[in-house]
């Protein structure tokens, strides 16, 4: 104790706590101020001096055992262990709400004249227990919001005194305080100037819930200048159709709106591209618009399985296509098998007929992509003057026209074209032959081409076919494979069933009856 007391007396504690090895901590109270709370379901408002403010009786203060003395060396260890942890970084709340108070000083320091001290205590908090306060102008409220206009006109009292309001409940305060600090702003169209559309639409809503009319109308023509993702379509429209804003509402969706006249007029204008691009000049242009054409049908039939057909196309536009294109590769290859083979401009005849190949490759997609393939079936098996012009030009100059059977044969064997043993018949004595003439070219020359799907599809076909056309075919096949190898389809899989059905699962589809016997007795009594 005698070394204690000469310690204190020396001073030497006192400079140790001033220099900060020992920590001397202040307790202080501060005064809790209670008020009514205001939401959107606007409970109540309070405005009270401060000598007004109810008093509470103060609980009996606690009792506390007296820690035991620590040393001075555990006193500086700890005091030394504190120093050398890194400091807490400030919460997301914390963040949140710095950055909402310098907004708001901002606005109320640039907009407008002085301001001076609010005389409304506005409090908004949210479901999750984040709660920002700022003083505000009852003036502004009333002048600029509906609803605050007729909340506060009710409430009196000592005008020097803050009234004091709280929002609860709110789906994001963050939104609804810059709400607030927009009813300082003189300029609300500079103010929402480089804004995301998502955040628009917040200000939008929190703006119609408490009737700040010149933020709507703000808000409204962002809306209608910006541009929009197809996301932020979605939530626009979402947004808007809650609202009913008549004249603003029909301006911001003119850009998405369907004309009666357009809708109507679809065929026309399907008409309209698909001759450009059959017609079009520049190739790589041409299989651009090819492939975002058929991206948007193919959307088109996605969608149609929920909702139907958007996109009225007639069977008869796309038809006509077809037959003009036909008609254009018939001239051709017409004109080309009546000249000597001497007198042919190879690269003239070879973009000619590739163009008009791919045509009828395309269209023939877009019809079985929209269900519409079965007549084409016929239509191609009946040119037989064309496989007649086809037979006499070489491979090379010819090949591409074979992809439209290998299309249709795939088709077929997946059953998306659903035709008649007829029509399927007369397809393959039309084209069969050319696509075994054209595989090999096909294979090396086409960068699309899929060699096992072609295969699998015919496989498939001519398992549709009875039997007596199945052992036709197939034989056929057997004695082109063995002459050109891999330069004809591999269609060994068919070959395989056909002989199983043939010659091992022998299956006689009309059985001899004649020894079944029926008894007819009497009805037993």
């Amino acid at each position: 104790m005698a070394a204690a007391d000469s310690l204190l007396k020396s001073g030497e504690v006192s400079a140790m706590i001033r220099q900060g090895f020992i920590t001397s901590p202040n307790s202080s109270r501060s005064a809790a101020a209670t008020a009514a709370r205001l939401s959107p379901k606007f409970t109540s408002l309070s405005s009270f001096p401060s000598s007004a403010a109810p008093t509470y009786t103060s609980p009996p203060p606690p009792t506390f055992t007296s820690p035991k003395p620590s040393t001075l060396f555990e006193m500086i260890s700890r005091e030394d262990l504190s120093r050398r942890r890194p400091p807490l970084p400030p919460s997301s709340d914390d963040q949140k709400r710095r950055r909402l108070e310098e907004w708001i000083s901002e606005i109320l320091s640039t907009e407008g004249p002085s301001w001076g001290p609010g005389d409304v205590e506005l409090s908004v908090s949210s479901s999750d227990g984040f709660r920002f306060s700022m003083a505000v102008h009852r003036q502004v409220l009333a002048r600029r919001s509906r609803f605050f206009a007729e909340k506060l006109a009710g409430i009196g009292g000592a005008l020097e005194f803050p009234v004091v309001v709280e929002i609860s409940e709110c789906d994001d305060v963050e939104v609804y305080v810059k709400v607030v600090g927009m009813m300082y702003c003189r300029d609300l169209r500079r103010r929402l100037a480089g804004e995301q559309v998502g955040d628009v639409l917040g200000l939008l809503e929190v703006s119609m819930d408490i009737m700040f009319d010149a933020g709507i109308r703000a808000c409204m023509d962002y809306l209608e200048v910006v541009p929009w993702s197809e996301n932020d379509e979605e939530k626009v429209i979402s947004v808007l159709s809650q609202f009913q804003l008549h004249e603003p509402l029909n301006r911001v969706l003119q850009r998405i709106s369907v004309e009666p006249s357009t809708s109507s007029g679809a065929d026309a204008i399907f008409f309209r591209v698909m001759a450009g691009v059959l017609q079009a000049k520049d190739q790589k242009a041409r299989r651009e618009i090819k492939a975002l054409v058929s991206g948007l049908l193919r959307e088109d039939r996605d969608q149609s399985k929920n909702h139907g057909n958007k996109i009225d196309i007639s069977r008869e536009t796309l038809y006509h296509f077809c037959r003009k294109c036909l008609s254009s590769l018939y001239l051709c290859l017409s004109e080309v098998a009546n000249v000597d083979e001497g007198q042919w401009d190879r690269r003239a005849i070879m973009g000619e007929v590739a163009r008009e190949a791919d045509n009828i490759q395309w269209l023939v997609e877009i019809l079985i992509n929209k269900g519409m393939c079965e007549e084409f079936v016929t239509l191609w098996a009946d040119q037989l003057e064309l496989a007649n012009c086809h037979s006499k030009i070489p491979c090379m100059y010819r090949y591409e026209i074979s992809g439209i059977t290998a299309l249709l044969c795939i088709a077929i064997g997946k059953g998306q074209i659903l035709v008649s043993k007829d029509a399927r018949i007369s397809l393959l004595r039309a084209w069969l032959e050319a696509l075994y003439e054209d595989f090999g070219w096909m294979k090396s020359a086409c960068r699309t081409f899929d060699k096992k799907m072609v295969e699998d599809g015919l496989c498939q076909m001519i398992l549709t076919l009875p039997m007596a056309q199945q052992q036709t075919i197939l034989l056929r096949w057997f004695d082109y494979f063995l002459n050109k190898g891999d330069d004809c389809p591999n269609i060994q899989r068919a070959f395989e069933v056909w002989w199983r059905r043939a010659f091992v699962r022998q299956y006689a589809g009309t059985q001899d009856r004649s020894g079944l016997q029926i008894v007819v007795c009497d009805k037993p009594t």
